[in-house]
């Protein structure tokens, strides 16, 4: 197996974060236990079995791991590539076998994010891709963002409801935020806004697609969207245009 370091190149991270999404689609496709895990409030028992495939592919390369179900774990320091990981984004909809549902992988370095990949593991054939400098990927195409400017025009992906109508066109809550936001980098949504927070693995792997899509990000109060703790929250912000993050920033903080 690969071992990755900070020397690794970003198309040979990435090759690992690919071997992760096929162990995880792996276990999720043979999978019969869609129950609650009874360990921790909306964990499923799904969640801890594509968390376990997931970290043994990654400890395998010599990556740190901080991950939704287990937290940090393997060997960190300054040389290490860490990888945050949701190895299941939208249980809720896995469980209900709505067909929109993630493993999201985003592997960082103590200069930033180097490589993500978002997997829509309803099937093994949809990915969303980034390298930094390298541009983003939808199943190997490059995407863009739609050229929406006015919140009147947009087409949003929220997580939670505003208290009154924002004065967007349309929204839509789909319930994988991963892949939720992957869609403002390929121009299907205008933008997306978290109306409530979310732990970075959440995120990351998406956010760092839609920069290198030509998207803009933010966090609704202006905090650093990459951290290594596992109890931070963020609420991050995401439109095709600087015009549309700013009007959905009001938006946000609104709320």
């Amino acid at each position: 197996m690969t071992k990755l370091s900070v020397a690794s190149s970003n198309d040979d991270i990435l090759r690992v974060l690919h071997e992760v999404a096929d162990a995880t689609y792996a276990v999720l496709s043979t999978n019969t236990d869609w129950g609650l895990s009874g360990q921790r409030a909306t964990q499923y028992s799904i969640d801890l079995r594509t968390d376990a495939a997931a970290l043994e592919v990654l400890h395998g390369a010599g990556c740190a791991v901080l991950s939704e179900e287990s937290g940090r774990t393997g060997d960190w320091h300054d040389d290490a590539i860490i990888v945050v990981m949701d190895p299941l984004d939208g249980s809720t909809n896995a469980s209900r076998r709505v067909p929109w549902y993630a493993t999201a992988l985003a592997a960082i370095d103590a200069n930033g994010q180097r490589a993500s990949l978002v997997a829509n593991q309803f099937t093994n054939t949809d990915r969303w891709t980034a390298t930094t400098g390298g541009g983003a990927l939808h199943n190997g195409t490059p995407i863009s963002p739609s050229p929406c400017a006015r919140l009147s025009d947009a087409v949003v992906g929220v997580s939670g409801l505003p208290k009154k109508h924002p004065g967007w066109a349309q929204f839509r809550a789909l319930g994988a935020a991963a892949l939720d936001i992957c869609l403002v980098a390929q121009g299907t949504l205008d933008g997306w806004v978290d109306l409530s927070s979310h732990g970075v693995w959440d995120y990351l792997a998406s956010v760092h697609i839609c920069r290198e899509a030509g998207a803009v990000v933010g966090e609704a109060q202006d905090r650093e969207l990459i951290v290594t703790e596992h109890t931070e929250r963020r609420s991050p912000i995401v439109a095709a245009t600087p015009q549309l993050l700013a009007a959905l920033h009001n938006v946000r903080n609104e709320a």
